[in-house]
């Protein structure tokens, strides 16, 4: 498919992935949504219906890297309608499942599939924004993610009013037809300049573990990487424990405190990553560092409202500061494939990003978990949050280390 600049199609390309990019978190939220009616049919222990998920991450965090290597050395497009495909057709197959066997598999399965999306994804959209749309771009994309996140509470819904079969049954269908339709719209850019052209021929000479060494060669990677993981980690720390801080604090429902901590913050974040895409996109208009710089910006701005509402006594004082944290923090979401992209071999771009998510998903599970141990420890809440406000320094300081000494200079 040949286009120009001025075509439409990167927009589209965009609308088409956000729709993907929801299906691809609806589908792997909306199980713990659905836990009761789960084990009333299938009994299992807390431990069990835990690993349901945790079989999903590790094993999604651990395919990233091989899933973004294979994006750069076949196809994006392929991979992302692969993707889609099979990980639909897994969640259909999820609603045959009649013991904890079957689901554990189906979980696993899924955690393979889904890992090939993100960084095929990401990849292809900056392939088709490589001048000043490229952060609204993927601010957008990620902005669809957000919204699957957050609807997974249908298919809570839909077991209650049908059955948890049927949840998984109707979006595993859907998914599979938006495979389909995918396959006629979904193309690769073949328009690139001469030295993407150049890169794609010389990466199917350069076989996987060499790829891996050119990244971890190259010293910005690796302070992205630690970026990365302390991000998640952060991320974890706050959105994991809002629910049971907002209960315990102000001595809510369970019902209350899932409306405090979802409903308020995942607007916010949704508006933030809009934002920090188109803002970071218009500031490099005048200064090429603007999506290393925005982020950073957006840590020191979040930290002020993660230690205020960690101490107010008053619920809106709290509510607003980590407002404030949800519209900031995913600032980084927004550039991350951008600042990727200045930094590192292109050549190697999805498969970067692949290992970010690697990254991510062990220190964010480490993150939530030591929270939970310092919860066992009798630590308060209101310090696991002020030690997620340390964490963010160390990420925007890291972040600044990233723009160029020549640049600095002219800061």
């Amino acid at each position: 498919m040949r286009i120009n600049k001025k075509s439409y199609y990167p927009w589209l390309l965009v609308a088409m992935l956000c729709v993907v990019g929801c299906l691809n978190y609806l589908d792997r939220m909306m199980i713990t949504t659905m836990r009761s009616s789960i084990i009333e049919e299938i009994p299992m222990t807390d431990a069990q219906f835990g690993l349901l998920t945790s079989v999903f991450l590790w094993i999604y965090g651990i395919a990233s890297p091989f899933a973004g290597y294979l994006a750069d050395k076949i196809s994006r497009s392929k991979v992302i309608i692969g993707s889609l495909f099979i990980w639909s057709l897994v969640t259909w197959l999820t609603s045959m499942a009649s013991n904890f066997d079957e689901l554990l598999l189906a979980r696993a399965l899924m955690g393979i599939s889904e890992a090939c999306y993100i960084p095929a994804a990401l990849a292809l959209i900056v392939d088709y924004h490589p001048g000043n749309t490229k952060s609204t771009a993927t601010g957008l994309h990620i902005g669809g993610v957000y919204v699957g996140q957050s609807l997974g509470f249908i298919g809570g819904w839909i077991a209650e009013t049908h059955s948890w079969h049927y949840a998984f049954h109707i979006f595993g269908l859907i998914g599979v037809i938006y495979a389909v339709i995918l396959i006629f719209l979904l193309k690769d850019n073949e328009v690139s300049n001469q030295d993407v052209r150049e890169s794609k021929v010389e990466n199917k000479k350069v076989g996987l573990i060499e790829g891996f060494k050119i990244l971890f060669k190259n010293k910005s990677f690796n302070m992205v990487l630690v970026i990365w993981g302390l991000a998640g980690a952060v991320t974890w720390m706050v959105n994991g424990w809002l629910p049971t801080y907002y209960k315990e604090k102000f001595n809510l429902s369970q019902t209350e405190a899932g409306i405090y901590s979802t409903v308020y913050f995942f607007t916010a974040m949704l508006l933030g990553v809009i934002f920090g895409g188109a803002m970071a996109d218009l500031w490099a208009k005048k200064n090429r560092n603007a999506r290393i710089l925005l982020p950073a910006i957006g840590f020191l701005i979040g930290i002020p409202g993660v230690i205020l509402a960690s101490q107010a006594d008053l619920i809106w004082v709290t509510v607003m500061g980590f407002v404030l944290f949800a519209f900031t923090r995913p600032f980084i979401d927004a550039n991350m494939m951008p600042i990727l992209e200045t930094l590192i071999d292109k050549r190697f771009l999805a498969t970067g990003y692949g290992i970010l998510n690697l990254c991510s998903c062990v220190i964010g599970g480490v993150g939530i978990f030591a929270a939970g141990a310092l919860r066992d420890a009798n630590v308060q809440l209101s310090l696991i949050f002020q030690v997620a406000a340390i964490t963010m320094v160390i990420c925007a300081i890291a972040l600044f280390s990233l723009v160029p000494k020549s640049s600095k200079n002219k800061l």
